[in-house]
This record gives structure tokens, C-alpha cells and sequence, in this order.
């Protein structure tokens, strides 16, 4: 079914297309959960979302879930889990297309799964991949300039979030026994046995939008903040969470809720606010904190995220996602806090996309680099239709303008796997390599729809071990 609509999108003219796309869109969404028999309506389904730590959040909730004894399905940038296997996402998209979605959420069903998580993209929403999904849980991570080309300007990208926020209102309630397994109830007196899932919007509390995705409607709100006066700011209906006392180093981070002491393994401040996504979903589902913090604190790593690649070689070397100014700073502000980082040199390989995505971010993302490391190292990324080169170029410039020169300690390697090598050549005994722009992303995405089998991680491997 699939391939033939695909092959009806190619025949129409694209003028014509374009006209009747949103049309397309929801057919095709209403569609595939018809064909599927509504599997969200099976499922407690929880749906993050926001400019970044989107994935890392969903995959600390996932875990937390299931260390707390359920059975959980994802869908996400990095992984997908029906609830029986896990597997890497190949598809360089996160909320695939239509059938995709319902298909894997019937599976949970199959396979068991009490919850849902679904991180959900501006993208995925303003071709309605949300609409016929029934949320219960919306997780809002923060919210900063990002995607902007692609929806015009940042009113529009923050307006195409709260259509999920506010498709939040319309979702139908759900029932569940005392194992927390959705429920039929089909008249009105054997619901008064049942537990009814609360609509509930959790937000970042320190993010400057917060009163926008707090305006929509639901029945519990949570917010949590690191101001402890936070309070003061918000209704009295809203739930406020605090949490303080971040320490981070080489080991991991650290951090407080309440009188509980978090200890995990995951390095960068950030990650503080990741984790508190997961805490916040933890305490309105009712879990016990103690299970809350067990299961956070359990967690050894995330793939493609600040991924450290072990292979015998005396110089660390992290893979990592980052493909955008501010969570490259956040990656540099964690290498701040490794004792003795002036005695080391910090080597950087990254590139940008293409397709059309952000192309002002290009020179940003170079100088960001120029300034912090060392050594520079521009090279191809997921060019898509656009000429690499010019990408290349244009990362560059922003690295020149830091003060970097072209082949000495800036190099432009067209080919990913050689600018890697580069960068594993210039490394000695306790330097640190950055790649990022990809982190375990499956394929390299270039012209006509093409994509190269592609992972950071295994080249990164083959390139050391080749030294």
C-alpha cells in the first residue's frame, strides 16, 4: 500500500501536489491508524517533545519505565523498542511515516506494553502524523531558534508544537486496572472501578516558553525548575518540582530532587534537565522514588549521545549527536569540566546538512569549533540535493573567522571516513576527539533520496584501529 501511494505522490504533478499535501497528510494518517484498528487508544502514550533532548529524555523515560517493572515500546530518532526487541532507527527520520507508526504501535500492543513513547518532531505534527494518536503524558523539553527555514520563522515552529499540546485537549480519555493495562470500559458504572489516565502536561520550568505550552488545557500540569521560588510564577493547580544541586565531571553527573540524591553515569550538565523529564513523568504516573532513581541511575549510556568509542587506543574519542550551535556548546561546556583540559588538545570533526535545513547555523557551528578546539576538521554530513562542497565551505568560514588556517590546524576533507582518520591521526596520549553531527545515525543521506549505509561509531572504530 505504501509503495503505491508513493509511486500516485510521483505521477502528480508537484504544483498540484503541493496545493492538496495537507489533504494527503491526514488521509493518509487517518488512514493507516484505520488500518491498524487504533492501536493508541491500547496504550498509555506518552509524547516528548522540544527543540533538543528530545531523544535522550524519551530513551531515560523508557528505561526508568521499565526498571520499574513495565513494559514499554519507543519510537525515537535514535532507537525504536516494540516491547520484546530494540533496534537502531535506519530511517534518518523520527516520526516515520504514517504506517510506521501505527504499525509499531500495534506491535506494543501484541507484545504487551502498558506505555508508549513517542518523541514527537514540528515536523511530524505539521504533516499530522499526531493527530490520530491518543496521547495521554505530553513531555516539553524547552524550546529555542531551531528548524526555522523549514517552517518560515520561530512563531511558526513554536505554533506547530502547541497544535500537539492543544490535540492534547481533544484525546479521549482511557481506563486501566491496577497493573496500569488500558482498559475497556464499556458502560458508565464499570469506569467507576477503573483508574482513568489524567491528561497531563509536564514542562521545563526554566525555559522562557513555558507559560505558552502551560496556556493549553489538561487535567495535572507538573513543572519542574531549578528556581526554588518557582512557585510564585505558576498557578496554584500546577505542580512544581525542584531540583538542584548539579555536579558534574569526567564520572558523571550528580544532582538533587527534593532530599534525593541522583548519581548517574552520564556526563554534561544538561543532562540534568533530560533526567528531570523522566523524574517528572515518573512522579505523575506514581511511581515511587526510590524505583524513579534506581532506574535513572542504571543507565551506563545512550547510543550516538556523548557515546565515548573504547578501542585500546590511549586518547578518548565521543561520538556524539550534536548537529546545532547550542547543543555543541553544551557538549563543550561538559569538556570544561575534565581536569587538566589545558594539557590536552581537543580535535573537532563535524560538518551540516543540507536539504534545506538551517543554512545560517553553517558558519555558527564552525566558529563554535574554531574557538574551542584545537584542531578543526570539516567534512560531509547529510548533504542531501545540496553540493557538499559549498557546506563544507561554508562550516569553514566560520572556523577561518575564529582564527583557524586552512591546512594547518583547519582541514576540509570532503570524504567523512578520511576526516575522521585525520582526526585519529593527529591524536596523542590524552587528547580528546569530537565527532558529531551524526551520532549513531545509520545512513548518510545525499542526492535523489540516495542514503549510504553509515555509522560514526564503526568507522570510528575501523579509523583507530587502523592507526
Amino acid at each position: 500500500m505504501e509503495k503505491i501511494l508513493y509511486i500516485i505522490k510521483k505521477i502528480i504533478p508537484r504544483k498540484i501536489f503541493k496545493k492538496f499535501q495537507p489533504i494527503y497528510h491526514y488521509f493518509l494518517n487517518w488512514f493507516s491508524s484505520f488500518i491498524y484498528r487504533n492501536p493508541s487508544e491500547e496504550l498509555i502514550v506518552i509524547g516528548v517533545t522540544g527543540t533538543t533532548g528530545k531523544t535522550t529524555s524519551s530513551y531515560m523515560i523508557l528505561k526508568m519505565l521499565e526498571s520499574a517493572g513495565f513494559k514499554v515500546g519507543l519510537t525515537s530518532t535514535a532507537m525504536f523498542n516494540d516491547g520484546k526487541q530494540e533496534w537502531m532507527n535506519d530511517k534518518k527520520m523520527t516520526m516515520i511515516g504514517r504506517f510506521f507508526i501505527q504499525r509499531i504501535m500495534r506491535r506494543m500492543v501484541k507484545n504487551g506494553c502498558q506505555y508508549a513513547i513517542i518523541e514527537t518532531t514540528s515536523e511530524g505534527i505539521v504533516q499530522y502524523r499526531h493527530k490520530f494518536i491518543n496521547y495521554d503524558f505530553l513531555v516539553f523539553t524547552g524550546l529555542y531558534p531551531e528548524h526555522i527555514e523549514s517552517h518560515g520563522n520561530f512563531e511558526n515552529y513554536k505554533k506547530a508544537k502547541g497544535l500537539l499540546f492543544k490535540h492534547l485537549e481533544s484525546c479521549k480519555s482511557k481506563f486501566v486496572n491496577d497493573k496500569n493495562i488500558v482498559i475497556k470500559a464499556e458502560n458508565g458504572m464499570k469506569k467507576i472501578d477503573l483508574n482513568r489516565v489524567k491528561k497531563t502536561i509536564i514542562v521545563n520550568g526554566d525555559d522562557e516558553h513555558v507559560d505558552y505550552f502551560l496556556s493549553f488545557k489538561s487535567e495535572v500540569k507538573f513543572v519542574y525548575s531549578k528556581n526554588e521560588n518557582a512557585k510564585e510564577n505558576f498557578s496554584n493547580d500546577t505542580k512544581i518540582v525542584n531540583f538542584g544541586n548539579i555536579e558534574t565531571d569526567e564520572k558523571g553527573l550528580s544532582f538533587k530532587v527534593g532530599d534525593i540524591n541522583f548519581n548517574t553515569k552520564l556526563l554534561g550538565e544538561f543532562n540534568a534537565v533530560n533526567f528531570m523529564n523522566a523524574v517528572s513523568v515518573g512522579m505523575a504516573i506514581d511511581i515511587s522514588m526510590d524505583k524513579i532513581k534506581k532506574g535513572l541511575e542504571n543507565i551506563k549510556g545512550i547510543a550516538g549521545r556523548i557515546e565515548k568509542i573504547e578501542a585500546g587506543q590511549d586518547f578518548t574519542v565521543i561520538v556524539d549527536y550534536a548537529f546545532e550551535p547550542n547543543a555543541v556548546k553544551n557538549l563543550y561546556k561538559m569538556l570544561d569540566n575534565i581536569p587538566g583540559l589545558d594539557d590536552r588538545k581537543i580535535i573537532h570533526v563535524l560538518g551540516s546538512t543540507g536539504g534545506g535545513r538551517d543554512i545560517a547555523r553553517r558558519p555558527i557551528l564552525g566558529k563554535i569549533a574554531g574557538e574551542k578546539a584545537d584542531f578543526v576538521i570539516v567534512t560531509n554530513e547529510d548533504p542531501y540535493d545540496d553540493d557538499p562542497e559549498i557546506i563544507i565551505d561554508q562550516v569553514a568560514l566560520g572556523a577561518e573567522r575564529a582564527g583557524k588556517k586552512n591546512d594547518v590546524n583547519l582541514f576540509k576533507i570532503s570524504d567523512r571516513e578520511n576526516g575522521i582518520q585525520k582526526a585519529i591521526s593527529l591524536a596523542e596520549t590524552g587528547d580528546i576527539v569530537l565527532i558529531t553531527g551524526k551520532g549513531n545515525e545509520q545512513a548518510i543521506c545525499v542526492a535523489n533520496g540516495e542514503k549510504i549505509k553509515w555509522d560514526d561509531r564503526a568507522v570510528t572504530r575501523e579509523c583507530i584501529n587502523n592507526i
